[in-house]
């Protein structure tokens, strides 16, 4: 038995969801997981080297420490900081030979020193603001002036236009398409000075609804670890969950008419229940919304989250007959017998997004790898607070 609580890895998922999503790619397209936050989440120590085994072309993280720290997972696949980067974090980027976003001339300019001062060519990935209004220059003459820029500055390599879509998961593809065909655009004007320049634009929502959208390569978040990018169901775009949370019955109890379990008494029992005490709470990252609201799986069937969920525990419901006992394994997210919980169900309990369900697991859950990676070599991750 695990301790308290535990997110199960399914590298064959993973790996599946990486063959699925290149199958969408006509050949030449770069297929560029996102690996930011700590894998979604799911424990980027775990992820990189099956999607570097699983016909990833490069890596793209948010900053330069998730960039050292996928180095060393994966010695030679190609990285991209897609981020903003402070003073402080380009020594570490350039040392870490991963490509740079840039969108700022004053940034350009420190990048080339600091890429002068390490000896090292950069690759730069010149950021083009078509409607997200946060990263990026707007200013398409601008844009192509800091082409120019990073052209002519010793040490940098400009390598690709790119831009980040606002409302590639809605409905309305029309500020989509707007935003495509503004990259297209400026990028045919770039291309009659740099020919060999590469463009990217698609996230795993937009590589689903428009192939128009693919450019040269195409960079997949949820859709890598087999969540949905429209909320919906991963089964219906061929995509694998990877990632289940599981903890244990600790205690059980009963509980009388107008007794009541948790904080602030919220769930009063209306007639004898048995209660199941689950050792994981919100400090595990099992949001405190889904009090009286969630659901978890024991012995395949649903029963309600009772009461408040405190930061080390939660309660369950599990009516009157005794058959569930200490120790049974509990489901928060993920598959038991024919029932499932999947992170798109819980997000539109706590009317959220996906990404933020398994990005919010805490570090004190430890991840451990399932299923069949294929030919990865996946390292052992230790349990928070053991030595590695």
């Amino acid at each position: 038995m695990y301790e308290r609580a535990e997110a199960r890895i399914d590298l064959g998922a993973l790996r599946h969801n990486c063959g699925a999503l290149r199958s969408r790619l006509a050949p030449g397209v770069e297929l560029c997981p996102v690996l930011k936050a700590d894998g979604y989440g799911h424990g980027a120590a775990h992820c990189a080297p099956v999607v570097a085994a699983s016909g990833a072309d490069r890596i793209a993280v948010a900053t330069a420490r998730e960039a050292a720290r996928i180095r060393e997972l994966v010695p030679g696949m190609p990285l991209l900081v897609l981020g903003a980067l402070a003073p402080g974090e380009i020594d570490l980027a350039v040392a870490t030979g991963t490509d740079i976003a840039a969108w700022e001339p004053g940034f350009i300019d420190a990048l080339a020193d600091r890429a002068g001062v390490a000896g090292r060519e950069v690759g730069v990935h010149l950021k083009y603001d078509t409607g997200m209004g946060r990263l990026g220059c707007a200013d398409p003459e601008a844009v192509l002036e800091m082409a120019r820029k990073i052209s002519g500055s010793p040490g940098l390599s400009l390598q690709a236009l790119w831009t980040h879509f606002a409302t590639a998961d809605e409905p309305d593809p029309s500020f989509r398409d707007l935003q495509r065909d503004r990259l297209s655009e400026l990028g045919d004007r770039l291309r009659d000075e740099h020919p060999r320049l590469m463009l990217h634009a698609a996230n795993s929502a937009a590589m689903i609804a428009d192939r128009g959208t693919h450019f040269d390569l195409v960079r997949p978040g949820v859709g890598i670890y087999g969540m949905d990018p429209f909320g919906r169901d991963p089964l219906d775009h061929d995509l694998r969950p990877a990632l289940s949370l599981h903890s244990y019955v600790a205690a059980v109890k009963r509980l009388e008419p107008g007794m009541s379990v948790g904080y602030g008494r919220t769930w009063t029992a209306d007639r004898p229940t048995l209660i199941a005490t689950v050792p994981v709470g919100y400090g595990d990252g099992v949001r405190r919304g889904l009090s009286n609201r969630g659901e978890v799986l024991i012995a395949g069937r649903r029963y309600p989250i009772a009461g408040t969920i405190s930061m080390d525990n939660l309660a369950v419901a599990i009516g009157s007959e005794p058959e569930i006992g200490i120790g049974e394994e509990v489901t928060l997210i993920g598959s038991q017998g024919d029932g499932r919980i999947t992170a798109e169900e819980v997000a539109r309990t706590l009317e959220t997004i996906n990404y933020e369900i398994t990005c919010g697991i805490s570090p004190r859950v430890p991840r451990q790898g399932t299923g069949d990676p294929g030919t990865a070599e996946v390292p052992t991750v230790p349990v928070p607070g053991e030595s590695a």
